[in-house]
């Protein structure tokens, strides 16, 4: 929905079936976008020399494999709902509850655009440097993030018009780019290049950061599968997209490093630098792919945070949020060094704070209620199917809490060889079954299907 100005009036609302736009190609190109990003290819780049390129090719695989099976299952929530994922939160937190993970999600978000947009000053910095001499990575940086505000504010129409053009080119240049370097450099060094003897990411824990990776996109996901016109379709384009984008980046980042490893290269956490020193006609194209999948993913960051911000503040016009964060994540980039320094820190955070919730919630819809939310509750205050406790499902704040804690512990003050996501993950679902069933609370869900706009 616009309004006369053409600017979006996206809302919280369900979205009908037969107002819905995405089929298999813009789900799949969404989600394309969303996940060939700067910050996937920096996680692929950890990998080697810790481990094999081999060795590091399959856990990026079967990661991948694994992570993307929440991401699909949040999704499925969102299509046969209409629903966004803030809102999503209402049934099991409760309708005050729920305003925690969307404020969370929300600063969360614009930390990532932060990251991402000062990564895509950087490679839009070298293209213009390589084409006309010319160095300003604040000037880009800027000039990035007010172009990602420019195309959020109009909405989801513009967001999936432009994911379908960005993904395209970015698989095209991604290609041209493996097809390079393994063209012009000796492959089978590559291949059997040795591990390094003191690796300080195990295999195990390559494993559970690649999963990790999906669970940095469940919050947004059903901000967009609520456009998708089937279950099918959601599925399979979330799914395929997925995984393709991350053996894309992931397997882009590893590649570059073990490449750069071989030519006595110095590391650094930017890609292009490492691409350009072989040649910088292709480091040009490597810029281009960052900057084009940095734009993309910052658009979806962007338009998510604004939907969290609407499922606390709902009669709020959707630019007029959108607008202003957009100013506050063009400041928050130029923090520059700072952001990446602290990158793996964020990604560990996040983890602690939203493994926890997105275990409860797909624990709450798919078992406790089979599948089933009364969508119209969902929505309306005055209606206190999902009220509880003065708006707090309270039994359910104690499931997170713990799994938080949980999380915090393994992840940070006695760390796992393995990682903690999935077993966060598995302790906190386990948890909010067992404490549902020992409640004394009466669990709501509607039966039949789910009243939306069907």
């Amino acid at each position: 929905m616009t309004t006369k100005s053409g600017l979006a009036h996206d809302n919280v609302q369900p979205i009908a079936v037969n107002k819905r736009s995405m089929g298999f190609f813009s789900t799949f190109s969404m989600w394309i976008g969303a996940n060939v990003v700067v910050t996937t290819v920096f996680t692929g780049m950890l990998f080697v020399p810790d481990m094999t390129f081999l060795k590091a090719l399959f856990i990026i695989v079967l990661g991948s494999l694994v992570g993307a099976i929440p991401l699909v299952l949040m999704g499925n929530i969102g299509t046969r709902t209409g629903l966004p994922t803030m809102v999503l939160m209402r049934p099991a937190f409760g309708q005050r509850g729920a305003m925690l993970p969307a404020a969370v999600n929300l600063i969360t978000l614009i930390g990532w655009a932060w990251i991402q947009a000062y990564m895509a000053g950087l490679s839009l910095n070298h293209a213009i440097t390589f084409l006309t001499g010319y160095s300003n990575i604040n000037l880009f940086t800027i000039l990035t993030q007010v172009l990602v505000v420019a195309i959020s504010i109009y909405g989801h129409k513009g967001i999936e018009a432009t994911e379908k053009l960005v993904a395209t080119l970015m698989v095209i240049l991604a290609t041209v780019v493996f097809s390079y370097l393994f063209i012009e450099f000796d492959a089978a060094k590559l291949i059997q290049m040795k591990a390094s003897e003191n690796p300080g990411i195990t295999g195990m824990l390559a494993f559970d950061i690649v999963v990790a990776t999906a669970f940095t996109l469940i919050p947004i996901v059903c901000d967009y599968n609520r456009n998708c016109k089937s279950e099918k379709t959601g599925i399979a384009g979330t799914y395929l997209g997925y995984n393709v984008a991350t053996l894309i980046a992931m397997g882009l980042g590893a590649t570059v490093s073990g490449f750069s490893i071989l030519g006595n290269m110095t590391q650094t956490y930017d890609p292009v630098n490492l691409i350009g020193a072989y040649s910088p006609l292709l480091g040009l194209v490597a810029a281009i792919v960052i900057f084009l999948s940095v734009l993309s993913t910052n658009v979806m960051v962007l338009y998510s945070a604004t939907m969290s911000y609407l499922s606390i503040f709902p009669k709020q016009r959707f630019w007029i949020p959108a607008l202003t964060m957009g100013v506050v994540t063009v400041l928050g980039s130029l923090l520059k060094e700072w952001l990446m320094t602290n990158f793996q820190s964020f990604l560990l955070m996040i983890g602690v704070l939203f493994i926890p919730i997105i275990a409860i919630v797909l624990v709450d819809y798919y078992i406790i209620r089979r599948k089933h939310y009364d969508v119209s509750a969902i929505l309306e205050k005055q209606n206190k199917l999902y009220w509880y406790t003065k708006g707090f499902n309270l039994h359910v704040y104690v499931s997170y809490i713990v799994g938080a804690v949980f999380a915090y512990y393994f992840t940070y003050v006695h760390p796992l060889a393995t990682g903690a996501t999935i077993l966060a993950f598995l302790f906190t679902g386990v948890l909010h079954v067992s404490l549902t069933k020992l409640s004394q609370l009466s669990i709501p869900y509607s039966k039949g299907i789910d009243r939306n706009t069907r």
